[in-house]
């Protein structure tokens, strides 16, 4: 299947999924070479839906096979995309809350970056998020009070909005 990345006239359009994964009062996070943590998760591939997507990227990065407790945030998003040359990027992502499993302490990264760099997974102490460089950023006040409403974020020029 192909990843819903779509080149238009001068830039991308990207649709992701990404997981919140919290365990023992940490949450889950990938990190590569650069000096930020991203969320577990990758693009939606045409055809699919977001709720398949993240269950299959959480088995393909992780190796277990996850349950969905519901969609926390949605976020839309416009960036530079530093793999392809600084080229605008306008993307749509959907975060899903993951139900715990009993292996959710055990979990093993087996995934690569977009370039193909090896990532690796770290447990992030919930209550010091502010001491890292996270993505999405809006994760590091949001996800100490996580209240069942789906919330809408935007975020231009590095500056991120609650819509609601």
């Amino acid at each position: 299947m192909t990843d819903i990345t779509l080149k238009v006239d001068n830039g991308y359009f990207n649709y992701r999924v990404g997981a919140i994964i919290i365990h023992d009062n940490k949450l889950l996070m990938v990190k590569n070479d650069n000096h930020c943590y991203y969320s577990v998760g990758g693009r939606v591939q045409f055809g699919e839906t977001s709720r398949n997507a993240i269950l299959r990227e959480m088995y393909e990065e992780t190796n277990v096979e996850f349950e969905i407790d519901r969609l926390a945030f949605i976020h839309e998003n416009r960036f530079a995309l530093d793999s392809m040359n600084n080229a605008p990027c306008h993307e749509i992502a959907f975060y899903y809350l993951m139900k715990p499993s009993d292996k959710t302490g055990k979990i093993k990264c087996r995934s690569v970056g977009m370039d193909g760099s090896k990532e690796f997974l770290h447990w992030l102490p919930l209550d010091k998020l502010s001491n890292y460089i996270i993505y999405p950023e809006f994760f590091k006040t949001h996800l100490q009070n996580l209240n069942g409403k789906v919330r809408h974020f935007i975020t231009e020029n590095n500056s991120t909005a609650y819509v609601n």
